[in-house]
């Protein structure tokens, strides 16, 4: 089994050249988290990863969490390791210092995340989830429950998660039933929720759920929903550990892939009733979980850039080991890797895996200015910016990541289908990541939906402006550049003609949703990974005969001529494909 190495080279690039790290850390609050800072933890970190981390990552997978007496039981092979993350502070990077974190921007905490997920993705949703508690209660907890519980969740001394799904309640949450009675100064909470990630464990002291539940007298539907904190163990004024609470694990899932995640069922209340903590407004607990729940969207994004990592890794690794026939210019048998085929394959792997990179990093560097910003016309730009980027991240990384680690396996052959290779594992493991935080059809209705017909596309020009801006920019003098920019002037010229076809057919809106959504994320890949090369472009003429900038090169042109050329089947499916989904009534689905 290949051992992982962080792509430091490539990270530091993107910050770079496309986050352009020299200035982004001049925003407000970042003062101490200057490049060269930056360029001193990471090398700690990816040892870290590299040496601690990642070899759990098949022990783990082997060895599942299950449910015994209660008590939720992880695989011995992470014992102690997450309170070594905790200990080194890599848990609370992002955190904000007044609550004792390290003040870093969001961007270079997913730098440190995607080491984490790239080591072991189903052990990285213990932390991913804590950061997104700790997105909501910043949001919309009051000073109290700050102060309570942030010091601890950002350290990751706690953990958090996030209970919002019910057997019968899906993705259409209006169907919640779970409930809340007023009692004194907090809430009788009771009901169960399915598929919660680390709902119950023992690596961090205290478990802190954030869950949807329903009000005495709340209106049916979405409008009635509250947001709740319930911790696992009560907290005393003094800060303290006290009983504990009437929330506990009843079933841990037996899962396709994440083995090193328990996946749990949770009962709250089972014995008079969970003591619970209204968050936000009665009423509006969608409105303060779907904060939590973008949050999630992004780093679930970004899990598919890490599983693709890994996957990648390990196939070049084979195909450099594995001789097999012969190739022209070889005397001997060669190497696979030495194959037009497989070479195909891995730059497959590899441009899909950087093109979702830099589109998750660029998003994440835009929440940032967001949120830090000194200009608010630029903090609302980034707002809008972020918005729209969201589902395209979750979706389309999500959807390259399955590609790419099922090409992990091709590389492989016969092989790859056997489980000690490992290669196995990072697609199973991937394949969760379309699903969940809200599946990849969810995406698509909210990107065609709310980032498009609502506001009549005023946002998706803007970044369509952004896109041509590169190409008219770009410099002609150099034609390793100038190759790539037809392609991007032709992705954006599909895209607009999507974007008129859908506002002058809005009605057809959801039956082309999903390829309207790919096509935009397939442009938008492009051309960051043109602005990428543009960067590397400006070393070469700078006289730099670094392999690397030739590399970033070749990467945009392979995209260009391989995965961009899909857009052309993306854009017909929108504009021609909806009558054949529409022809179908539920009764044809139906074999005699």
């Amino acid at each position: 089994m290949t051992a992982y190495k962080v792509p430091q080279r490539e990270l530091l690039f993107i910050l770079n050249n496309l986050v352009n790290y020299q200035e982004h850390c001049k925003m407000p609050g970042f003062e101490d988290a200057s490049a060269d800072m930056v360029e001193a933890i990471l090398p700690e970190a990816a040892k870290f990863f590299e040496q601690v981390v990642a070899p759990t990552n098949w022990l783990a997978n082997t060895q599942p969490a299950y449910l015994e007496n209660g008590k939720v039981i992880t695989s011995p092979a992470l014992d102690g390791v997450y309170q070594q993350i905790v200990d080194a502070g890599w848990c609370s990077l992002s955190g904000a210092e007044k609550y004792g974190g390290a003040g870093f921007p969001g961007v270079i905490d997913v730098v440190v995340q995607e080491m984490l997920q790239s080591a072991n993705m189903g052990f990285s949703l213990l932390p991913m989830l804590t950061r997104g508690v700790i997105h909501a209660l910043d949001l919309y907890g009051s000073d109290q429950q700050k102060d309570t519980y942030l010091t601890n969740l950002i350290s990751g001394v706690w953990s958090g998660t996030m209970n919002l799904t019910e057997s019968q309640a899906g993705s259409d949450l209006s169907a919640v039933k779970a409930k809340a009675v007023p009692n004194g100064d907090h809430y009788l909470i009771s009901g169960q929720k399915i598929y919660i990630t680390w709902g119950d464990h023992e690596q961090s002291q205290n478990v802190i759920h954030l869950v949807l539940a329903r009000l005495p007298d709340a209106p049916a539907g979405n409008q009635g929903i509250s947001l709740f904190l319930v911790p696992k163990y009560l907290v005393n004024s003094d800060g303290s550990l006290g009983q504990r609470n009437d929330v506990q694990a009843v079933g841990v899932e037996h899962k396709l892939g994440i083995h090193s995640s328990p996946t749990c069922t949770m009962a709250f209340g089972d014995h008079g009733g969970a003591t619970g903590y209204l968050m936000g407004p009665e009423n509006r607990g969608l409105m303060c979980m779907f904060s939590m729940m973008n949050n999630a969207r992004l780093a679930v994004g970004h899990q598919a850039v890490a599983i693709g990592e890994r996957a990648y890794q390990q196939a070049v690794a084979y195909a450099s080991e594995r001789v097999q026939g012969k190739v022209d210019g070889i005397d001997s048998r060669a190497p696979i890797i030495n194959h037009p085929d497989v070479k195909r394959m891995l730059l497959q792997m590899r441009s899909l895996t950087e093109a979702g990179r830099a589109m998750s990093l660029f998003t994440i560097a835009a929440e940032d200015r967001a949120l830090h910003h000194s200009d608010s016309e630029i903090q609302a730009q980034n707002a809008q910016l972020v918005e729209i980027m969201t589902p395209l991240v979750k979706g389309w990384c999500t959807e390259v990541a399955m590609e790419s680690t099922s090409l992990g396996v091709q590389v492989h052959g016969g092989m790859g289908f056997i489980e000690e290779t490992g290669a196995a594992q990072h697609m199973r493991d991937a394949r969760i990541l379309p699903i969940y935080e809200g599946t990849n059809g969810i995406q698509a209705l909210d990107f065609i939906g709310r980032k498009c017909l609502r506001d009549g596309a005023v946002s998706l020009r803007a970044l369509l402006s952004q896109m041509k801006e590169t190409a008219a920019k770009a410099s002609s003098k150099s034609p390793r550049i100038t190759k790539l920019l037809a392609p991007l002037e032709r992705a954006i010229m599909q895209c607009q003609d999507a974007l008129d076809y859908v506002l002058k057919n809005s009605e057809k809106s959801q039956a082309a949703a999903y390829n309207y959504m790919m096509l935009f994320a397939n442009s938008v890949a492009y051309w960051l990974l043109v602005r990428l090369a543009i960067a590397a472009d400006k070393h070469i003429e700078q006289g730099s005969k670094d392999r690397f900038c030739q590399q970033k090169i070749a990467t945009a042109g392979f995209f260009a001529s391989q995965i961009l050329a899909r857009n052309q089947a993306y854009l017909e499916a929108v504009k021609f494909g909806s009558a054949y989904v529409e022809d179908f009534n539920c009764e044809d689905f139906i074999t005699d």
